[in-house]
């Protein structure tokens, strides 16, 4: 409640001054949304959603999930042309630091509760807000995000692999919905000028979510239980778990790579009965052997972005040490659920 009085009235703010943010809507995002949130409700997504007509996107690298974006021609969305950059490309940067130097003025406007911006994080897309709640914190991460009705890029032509699972119906209608992009800093760029804009598909990750079952009353009131949710926070907590044991080796690690072995999973075993309530412990230790192979072989590859690798051959020591703390924890039957 705390956190949608703050962000409605924020996006009220945002709107009613002129300009590039006026047309700004909440989205929100993320695992408390999806109804997969574990331990406290005290972090929160949500994502300002911008609506662009059209643009033109360049990949920026060979990732296919990175891209630069120009307008074609002079966008009915005129404000947005002082977010341009000396190459004509639209500037997340630029853009990010506007809307951020907003809410820092807004939030001052709060009369009943306290809210702060952190200090920016580098490369981070979001703008993070503190909401004083005692005895802890709220956390509210803010994503800037475009929303363009045009079709997906060709990078995500074979990804999006539902047909088995969800069936072709579904596939289709996802794939009529608008793109998202959020303003990403991609580290591969030799030089950082802040352009880049990543591609984002959480409503549909959030549809599937709600969704997830074969038949269409999988975990409804009335439908048979599955323990697919149950599997992917049992995977969330253990990696949160050992990122609080382990900060260091497991910085790289955040939920997104467990949620995305959990789409393959949902995949591989597209059946319900493949997903039965009794057989949470058999279910999970399948989805946790599919995890541990990827994380041998360095090797996850974005559901919606085939030839996007989420982890890298780089980072193949902390891939392996993560294998290693998980295998130890299987083989000891999980001490870390005791603690």
């Amino acid at each position: 409640t705390l956190v949608n009085m703050v962000v409605r009235h924020l996006v009220q703010a945002i709107r009613s001054r002129d300009g590039a943010f006026s047309s700004i809507k909440q989205h929100s995002a993320g695992s408390y949304y999806e109804r997969v949130k574990i331990s406290q409700p005290n972090e929160f997504d949500i994502m300002l959603v911008i609506p662009v007509e059209r643009l033109q996107l360049d990949e920026s690298d060979d990732t296919g999930a990175y891209y630069y974006l120009t307008f074609k021609r002079t966008p009915k969305e005129k404000y947005l042309l002082k977010f341009l950059d000396e190459d004509e490309k639209l500037s997340a940067f630029k853009m990010l630091q506007a809307l951020r130097e907003i809410i820092k003025q807004e939030v001052k406007n709060f009369k009943n509760v306290e809210v702060t911006v952190t200090r920016k994080k580098a490369g981070s897309p979001a703008i993070t807000l503190q909401i004083k709640n005692p005895p802890s914190d709220i956390s509210v991460d803010i994503i800037l995000t475009l929303e363009v009705q045009q079709s997906w890029p060709p990078s995500t032509q074979d990804g999006l692999n539902i047909k088995q699972w969800l069936g072709t119906k579904v596939r289709r209608e996802f794939k009529l919905r608008p793109l998202y992009l959020v303003a990403k800093q991609n580290k591969r760029e030799k030089v950082l000028r802040g352009n880049t804009w990543r591609l984002s598909f959480s409503h549909i990750e959030k549809d599937m979510m709600t969704n997830h079952g074969q038949s269409k009353t999988c975990c409804e009131s009335d439908g048979s239980k599955c323990c697919r949710k149950g599997c992917l926070k049992l995977l969330k907590y253990l990696l949160e778990q050992l990122k609080i044991k382990y900060p260091k080796e497991l910085e790289k690690f955040c939920s997104y790579h467990v949620k995305t072995a959990f789409f393959h999973s949902c995949v591989m075993w597209p059946h319900d009965t493949d997903w039965i309530i009794e057989d949470l412990d058999h279910c999970f230790q399948k989805y946790l052997g599919y995890f541990m192979e990827c994380l041998q072989k360095s090797q996850l590859p974005h559901f919606f972005v085939p030839q996007y690798n989420l982890l890298s051959l780089e980072d193949k020591a902390s891939n392996h040490f993560l294998s290693r703390q998980i295998s130890h924890q299987l083989n000891n039957r999980f001490p870390i659920f005791q603690e």
